[in-house]
């Protein structure tokens, strides 16, 4: 999911440098936008265009992916 591409299907999924500490995922396509918690557990903070259904896969998708995005927030702001 988070990896050279940042992309998983039709949306872009990304971390924005220098915003919050807490671990959160950006998701982002034509359709909406979403942020999600991914500490202590996978929450929607907010979204935007995107239908219920959509968020249910990706937080699943992000939940599954849970391990990988999180080394990959620890690599992009360190430890």
């Amino acid at each position: 999911m988070v990896n050279e591409s940042n992309r998983y299907k039709k949306y872009r999924v990304f971390f924005f440098s220098r915003e919050e500490t807490r671990k959160h995922i950006h998701v982002y396509s034509s359709d909406g936008e979403a942020k999600f918690w991914v500490e202590p557990e996978v929450t929607l903070d907010k979204t935007y265009g995107f239908t219920k259904n959509e968020i249910n896969i990706l937080r699943n998708v992000i939940e599954e992916r849970l391990d990988e995005i999180k080394k990959a927030w620890e690599k992009h702001f360190g430890s």
